[in-house]
């Protein structure tokens, strides 16, 4: 199984509060068209190594928000 996979798998969970968990994909191959992919299966945003940390706290904090309203 791949991320991919996984994602739609858990996507379709039937448990609201598995459905709703923060997926972010993280990769170091940045392949035209991986980006699409990755949203299409379900993930919460694409992120390409090496991966700032200040992206990366900004990425979780706008989800952190969304989460709180």
């Amino acid at each position: 199984m791949n991320g991919y996979e996984a994602t739609r798998l858990r996507r379709q969970n039937p448990h609201d509060s598995v459905r709703k968990i923060l997926m972010i994909a993280l990769t170091a191959s940045a392949i035209d068209g991986d980006e699409e992919k990755c949203l299409e299966a379900g993930m919460n945003d694409y992120l390409t190594k090496p991966v700032r940390l200040a992206v990366l706290k900004e990425e979780l904090g706008q989800y952190i928000q969304t989460r709180m309203k």
